[in-house]
């Protein structure tokens, strides 16, 4: 038994495989009592010369490790506030919340990975609190990983070929599988599920040999690994730039890596922002560190080949797959994006994602623009006026479309597939309301998180508003329900059924005030995208005939 009765119950020891943790016990909403156990170390700290490398397992410690708070978030930039956060390197912690400690319980496992674009965020309470999803007995499990310039250099080496942050996530999934068990969990059934880079990192897990066999099921929400913004083909350019700017010349990448190593973290923070190129600033987010393909076929590594190979061929896990997207995702891209309104009114090429540029000629390239400027604007002019319409195009460039493209791709291999649409809006859709897009339909990208975790900033929101309550408990038993079943709508509670997906039919599941099932999402706009992929001869799904 690995409970330790002689502590009282606010404070219960748990023995792992490294050691013995000591946690807390919380109050659930309803007043019953569930165990908190935070910042527990999954990897060896990344620190010195393991700056950039893949984790190393963790050594064993003696005593009782106290798990009460969380460990240091990862060093960043806030994406929200633009503030520097110094956090520290040794961040690669986790944290387990579940109602029971008795190792037969066999609880489904939930393990979430932030959003936050490679760059920004941690799993921590401020933003993720558990209290939501685990009323539905479930065990949840949140993460750091390491970000940007830490987590995803790529110097094109055996000791640096890139993916490092993607690795993390794989040594705390492997955490998870061996000691789950210890906090009432069922390591043969465990769902991974993520937002944005998260949604996205869990369709990388997805295709990466490294990660079998560590999850049964993924739930991807608007995010995928096909989005220009969550991979980089020039990493090992980007790392001598990084050199460059910080006052090093060199072309070898060891001594470009013994100089990094040795740079005080703070000093790395952002260093994205300042070596992007003049086009990179025009024409993409502003993400520049983010996963690769690598370079070295081994087990060491991660990814090997292009993820689209890769799911054409079906060379992937094959495990039930929930995806979606919010309606109004774009609303987040707007206002950077209309600074550059000018530009983009002369070129409207530069709205085409980066892997569409290099498969086409410049020629077409302008074609190309020319026909999504007449697609979504009719031709007119783009002002702010066009917001509603600029608010649709970079959400389907930046999210909706990729969603669609891999989960097209999924399907020619795999039938349990269960795809939403979320178009909730209510005074939970913190980010649109904090970007003053109140007054527009829909939810923005990341909205959909303060309805799956108790937030600080949204707590205040359900004071005398019973309906909130409602779609909080509503969303998290349709993922908590998936997790357990692989079926979102095992029962026939709310008198509508999720049909799974299919390639003919494109089902999805409508999040609304009324819940409903609709077929392909987003058509017209689809197919739009659809015909430039094709016409530019890359695969816009693995049967496609428009």
């Amino acid at each position: 038994m690995s409970f330790d009765t002689s502590k009282t119950m606010s404070n219960p020891v748990v023995t792992v495989r490294e050691g013995k943790l000591r946690g807390a016990v919380k109050d659930l909403l309803d007043g019953s009592k569930y165990y908190s156990f935070k910042g527990i170390p999954y990897a060896h700290p990344p620190v010195g010369k393991l700056r950039f490398k893949a984790p190393l397992p963790l050594k064993p410690w003696n005593g009782v490790l106290d798990a009460i708070e969380h460990g240091p978030v990862c060093p960043q930039n806030d994406l929200i506030t633009q503030e520097k956060i110094d956090g520290s390197e040794n961040c690669l912690f986790l944290n387990v919340y579940t109602k029971s400690l008795k190792p037969d319980s066999k609880i489904p496992v939930m393990v979430f990975i932030h959003g936050g674009g490679f760059v920004s965020g941690s799993g921590n309470t401020d933003m993720y609190g558990p209290e939501f999803l685990i009323q539905h007995d479930v065990v949840l499990v949140t993460i750091n990983y390491r970000l940007e310039v830490f987590g995803f250099l790529c110097l094109d080496i055996p000791e640096v070929p890139g993916n490092a942050g993607l690795k993390d996530q794989v040594a705390a999934l492997q955490w998870v599988k061996n000691n789950a068990s210890q906090f009432g969990g069922d390591p043969e059934n465990i769902t991974i599920f993520g937002e944005s880079a998260g949604g996205a990192s869990v369709t990388y897990h997805m295709l990466s040999p490294m990660s079998k066999g560590l999850f049964h099921k993924a739930i991807s929400q608007s995010g995928a690994c096909l989005a220009g913004w969550a991979h980089q083909t020039n990493g090992k350019e980007r790392a001598f730039k990084v050199g460059k700017y910080l006052g090093k010349e060199t072309n070898d990448p060891y001594e470009l890596l013994d100089f990094l190593q040795s740079v005080p973290s703070d000093k790395l923070i952002s260093i994205g922002f300042h070596v992007r190129t003049k086009g990179e600033r025009l024409k993409e987010i502003p993400l520049i560190f983010t996963p690769v393909v690598e370079k070295f076929s081994n087990s060491e590594a991660f990814l090997t080949e292009n993820p689209v190979d890769i799911l054409t061929a079906g060379r992937f896990n094959k495990v039930p797959l929930m995806a979606g997207y919010n309606t109004a995702e774009g609303l987040v891209f707007v206002l950077p994006e209309l600074r550059k309104l000018e530009i983009k009114n002369k070129f409207p090429s530069h709205f085409l994602p980066q892997q569409l540029m290099e498969s086409i000629s410049e020629e077409k390239a302008l074609e190309f623009g020319s026909r999504l400027k007449q697609f979504y604007f009719d031709n007119e002019e783009i002002t702010e006026d066009s917001m509603k319409i600029l608010s649709d195009l970079l959400a389907d460039r930046y999210i909706i479309y990729p969603v669609h493209r891999f989960v097209n791709f999924y399907a020619e291999h795999c039938k349990s597939i269960f795809m939403y649409r979320f178009n909730l809006s209510t005074k939970l859709n913190f980010l649109k309301i904090m970007l003053g897009f109140e007054a527009e339909k829909g939810a923005s990208h990341g909205d959909d998180m303060f309805y799956m975790f108790k937030s600080s900033l949204t707590d205040d929101k359900f004071k005398e508003n019973e309906k909130l309550v409602e779609y909080v408990n509503l969303i998290t038993k349709l993922w908590t329900d998936f997790a357990k079943y692989g079926n979102p709508t095992p029962d026939n509670r709310w008198n509508v059924k999720w049909t799974s997906y299919s390639k003919s039919s494109k089902e999805y599941f409508n999040i609304d005030e009324k819940l409903s099932m609709g077929k392909t999402g987003e058509q017209d706009r689809m197919e739009f995208w659809d015909k430039l992929y094709i016409e530019a001869g890359l695969p816009a799904s693995s049967k496609s005939n428009l």
